[in-house]
């Protein structure tokens, strides 16, 4: 399977995978006018990724600014993950926030309300 390496621009987040590891990281801001075709290969990776997946998976998002189009985006993602818990695998969704940040935090804390994943809120800085 194809590794993401994608380096983020202001607009755009860098996104790395490591399907041997079971780690997929998108970091940065997510801000693009064309939402969909950037995520688009994030999406096509997690698909082919759950067909075959390791026993446990990491997802880490540390993102500092992301608009509502990446938002959708960011939550169909994770609710693909939903399979691979329901199967008995372990996944973990570490979402990284500045310590001063409450929007991302509380951002976080919306996501994983909406998904049947475990999140660890970790405050940076």
């Amino acid at each position: 399977m194809e590794e993401l390496a994608i380096t983020g621009t202001p607009k755009t987040p860098t996104v790395r995978s490591d399907s041997s590891q079971g780690l997929l990281e998108i970091t940065g801001r997510s801000n693009p006018e064309n939402t969909v075709e950037v995520f688009r290969p994030i999406v096509n990776w997690v698909e082919e990724y759950i067909q075959n997946p390791g026993e446990k998976t990491t997802v880490n998002i540390r993102l500092e600014h992301f608009n509502t189009s990446s938002s959708k985006s960011l939550i169909g993602i994770l609710k693909r993950f939903e399979s691979l818990k329901a199967e008995g695998r372990e996944i973990i969704v570490n979402w990284h926030y500045e310590e001063d940040d409450e929007d991302i935090l509380e951002a976080g804390e919306n996501f994983e309300s909406m998904v049947e994943i475990p999140f660890n809120m970790i405050p940076v800085g």
